[in-house]
């Protein structure tokens, strides 16, 4: 399979990649990122793009593939609705014109949250924004979607979180991992990725994946 991966600067969009380079099931991603992540890998075609609002200069380089695993997101702290929705729901929604334009049988996967609004009535300004991209993903018309809403990420294989006020949080909770991976409420970096994987060759009627359900998709085959 061919991948399209965003965020893969950060823990969430980092720990997909490297499952997606180490699984011989996906021949080819490609990362769309704002700066290089500097790494070489056979399989891997980054292109830099700034404005992840107009992708009209590179949509000769998104043909033709299976899936889109889109990890990129930013916090709503200190940031108004108007301003949290241009940088969330406005950018999703593109992206989902822009690839099924260009991929209508795709699989394309949304990393949202745990608490995500699917109603987008609800008092959580953050929650409703998220819910309504999941809605306009959902409903698009792709071959198939899930929304992945973890909670607690434990991230693994050298990579760390990349939002400095969770660092401290992370540091402190280090030794507490191993009983962390053993509760269902708690995924990892790599299972994440794994289901990421396998959304595209198992189809399954849940299409909002709380922590739980991203562990047993990971589990499949």
């Amino acid at each position: 399979m061919k991948v399209i991966i965003t965020g893969a600067t950060g823990m969430v969009g980092k720990g997909v990649l490297l499952e997606c380079l180490e699984d011989d099931r996906v021949s080819e991603v490609l990362v769309v990122n704002r700066r290089s992540l500097a790494i070489n890998h056979t399989k891997l075609r980054e292109v830099l793009h700034s404005d992840f609002a107009n992708l009209s200069a590179i949509e000769n380089e998104m043909s033709e593939y299976d899936a889109c695993f889109f990890n990129m997101g930013v916090t709503s702290i200190g940031k108004t609705e108007e301003e949290y929705a241009k940088f969330t729901y406005d950018i999703v929604a593109h992206w989902v014109e822009t690839l099924y334009k260009l991929n209508p049988d795709l699989v394309f996967n949304y990393v949202s949250g745990q608490g995500t609004d699917s109603s987008e009535k609800g008092k959580s300004m953050w929650a409703r924004i998220k819910g309504k991209a999941e809605n306009y993903v959902l409903n698009k018309g792709f071959k198939d979607a899930y929304m992945f809403r973890p909670g607690m990420i434990i991230p693994e294989k050298g990579i760390k979180t990349t939002a400095t006020w969770y660092s401290p949080i992370y540091f402190i909770l280090q030794p507490f991992y191993p009983l962390f991976r053993r509760m269902s409420s708690v995924t990892t970096t790599t299972r994440i990725g794994q289901a990421m994987i396998n959304s595209v060759t198992v189809n399954q009627d849940l299409k909002h994946l709380e922590s739980g359900d991203i562990n047993k998709l990971s589990s499949l085959s």
